[in-house]
């Protein structure tokens, strides 16, 4: 009877503690994409600021946009040199960004990077080649991400 009556206890105290939250992804630590990047774009007179955290997730500004997202890099690059990026839309303020486009949540994008020896730089590019790329991206320093 004891035990049963210790057994009726210890679920009681689990059913009436809180809900656990789910953990959030392991950090990244040490990949080199994180960190704030800006990728000036002087044709259109506007600058994107992107801050890549430890945590998968993203916080960028584009003129008037400001958007979060969720990414997802491997830690080693490909045989090519290049960084698989994922990434997928997760909350927008609905205004338009550089180039006047306005991003929708849910938009999923998947994108090669390929960093510079320095670290201090990188281009974003279509495919692994260098051939259909934006940049670069410039390292800011001295900024919390």
């Amino acid at each position: 009877m004891r035990a049963l009556a210790g057994l009726l206890l210890s679920f009681l105290a689990l059913a009436s503690a809180p809900p656990a939250v789910a953990a959030p992804p392991a950090p990244l630590a040490t990949h080199p994409i994180l960190g704030i990047w800006r990728l000036a774009l002087p044709e259109l007179h506007c600058v994107e600021t992107y801050r890549f955290r430890g945590d998968g997730t993203t916080l960028v500004t584009s003129k008037e946009e400001i958007s979060e997202s969720e990414y997802r890099i491997p830690d080693k690059p490909s045989a090519k040199g290049f960084y698989k990026l994922e990434d997928r839309v997760t909350k927008d303020n609905g205004k338009k960004d550089c180039s006047g486009e306005i991003m929708k949540v849910g938009t999923q994008a998947t994108n090669f990077v390929r960093f510079h020896p320095s670290g201090a730089l990188f281009l974003m590019c279509s495919d692994e080649t260098m051939e259909a790329c934006i940049g670069p991206f410039e390292r800011v320093e001295g900024e919390e991400a």
